[in-house]
C-alpha cells in the first residue's frame, strides 16, 4: 500500500488498512471516499517547529487567561464518512472543558470538530494546503494552521461559509500574530527553545 499519497477505497477498505500492523504509528486521513496514510517523520526540524508551536500557543492562552484544551496527533472520526488525525489541535473556549476521556476516537457526531488545527508540513505541504485544508472545511473546524518547515513558514486560514480565507491573525486566539510565531520559529534555527519562549513572553506582555 502506497503512502502519503490519496487512494480510493470504501469506508471498510480504509478501516481494514489502517488495521494492519504496520501502520501502528502512521497517520491517516479519510475523505470524499478516498484516503491517505502518513508513516510518522522522525527529522529534527518537523519534531523542533512541532514542540515549539505546541508549547508557544499553550503559553499564549496561558498568558491572555483563554482556555484551551491542546491534543496530539489525535484522531476524530465520522463514521463512514471522514477521518483526521492532525499533528496538533485545540478546544478553546466553552469547548476547551470538553473532555472525552478515554483511549478511542473521538467521535465527531458526539463532538464538536476541534477550534484549531494546525498540520506540520515538511514534506506534505502541497496536500495540507490542498485535500487536508478541504476535509476542515467540511468539518466545520474555525482555524487552520500550516507550519511550512522547509520555508519557515507559517500559513494560517480561517474557515468561513464553507470555505477558507487567508489571516494574518489568530480569530480563535484574539491577540496572536502570526508573524509573531513566525518568527520564533526562524529563532529556533539558531538559539535554543527557552530562550525562543522568553522572547515570545515579552512580546505578549508588550501587546497587552
Amino acid at each position: 500500500m502506497p503512502t502519503d499519497t490519496w487512494v480510493s477505497a470504501t469506508w471498510d477498505e480504509y478501516l481494514e488498512t489502517i488495521e494492519n500492523p504496520i501502520y501502528a504509528k502512521a497517520k491517516s486521513y479519510y475523505h470524499q471516499g478516498k484516503f491517505r496514510i502518513e508513516m510518522s517523520p522522525v527529522g529534527y526540524d518537523h519534531a523542533s517547529d512541532h514542540s515549539l508551536i505546541a508549547t508557544a500557543t499553550i503559553i499564549f492562552c496561558t498568558f491572555k487567561n483563554i482556555d484551551c484544551n491542546g491534543l496530539i496527533n489525535c484522531s476524530y472520526r465520522k463514521t463512514g464518512v471522514q477521518e483526521i488525525q492532525p499533528d496538533i489541535s485545540y478546544y478553546i473556549g466553552d469547548n476547551a472543558n470538553i473532555f472525552p476521556r478515554g483511549n478511542y476516537i473521538i467521535d465527531l457526531d458526539t463532538y464538536p470538530s476541534p477550534d484549531l488545527v494546525i498540520e506540520i508540513a515538511n514534506t506534505s505541504l502541497s496536500d495540507d494546503q490542498g485535500e487536508k485544508r478541504l476535509i476542515y472545511e467540511d468539518l466545520k473546524v474555525k482555524e487552520y494552521w500550516i507550519v511550512d518547515v522547509k520555508n519557515v513558514d507559517i500559513i494560517a486560514f480561517t474557515m468561513i461559509d464553507g470555505g477558507s480565507k487567508r489571516i494574518t491573525e489568530s480569530q480563535v486566539l484574539p491577540g496572536l500574530v502570526i508573524d509573531v510565531l513566525k518568527e520564533a520559529l526562524q529563532q529556533s534555527i539558531s538559539i535554543n527553545q527557552n530562550q525562543v519562549i522568553a522572547s515570545l513572553l515579552s512580546q505578549f506582555k508588550e501587546r497587552e
